[in-house]
């Protein structure tokens, strides 16, 4: 399998914003493609010890190091099945307006199929999920419900710190 590159790839246009699609379990969720740096299959990972269940690793890619998440083991306590159709996604992480240039792995189940549709299409579900502050909006189709996920909103301040630390180095340059 050869990595997809995304990052030169139209995600906008008058019919819509596209979308990558996957799965969490039974659950269906998208991720603007705008977001979206390289989608790559399954690499093995150097772990991180005492690192939370949820936190796969990191990767050395062209590179960079870069630390990898299991959403499936964030989001619902169960890791990704280890399949063909399972991806690891790199996405721009700019939660930190100092370090815009930072990468975020994602290990997404099922992460084969694409939709376009205008971002209108989701909305607002009616509950305030303060511990999922990146489970976005809602679309119903033909299929259920499909929730957009919202990069910037995946870590919390104290796994932001874990994952991406800041350099001593850096803060007193």
């Amino acid at each position: 399998m050869t990595d997809i590159p995304l990052s030169k790839a139209p995600a906008a246009s008058a019919k819509g914003v596209l979308y990558l699609l996957f799965h969490l379990g039974a659950q269906r969720f998208a991720l603007d493609v705008r977001e979206v740096v390289e989608v790559l299959p399954l690499r093995v990972l150097k772990p991180i010890a005492h690192a939370p269940h949820w936190v796969a690793g990191i990767l050395a890619h062209r590179g960079v190091l870069v630390p990898v998440i299991d959403i499936g083991a964030l989001a619902f306590g169960e890791p990704a099945p280890q399949r063909t159709s399972t991806r690891l996604v790199l996405v721009h992480y700019r939660a930190d307006a100092a370090r815009p240039d930072l990468q975020l792995g994602l290990i997404l189940q099922q992460a084969t199929d694409t939709l376009r549709c205008p971002p209108d299409d989701f909305r607002p579900y009616g509950l305030d999920n303060a511990d999922a502050p990146y489970l976005g909006p809602v679309r119903q189709d033909a299929q259920g419900l499909l929730q957009r996920i919202r990069v910037d909103e995946l870590l919390s301040a104290e796994s932001r710190a874990l994952l991406f630390p800041v350099d001593a180095r850096q803060v007193s340059s």
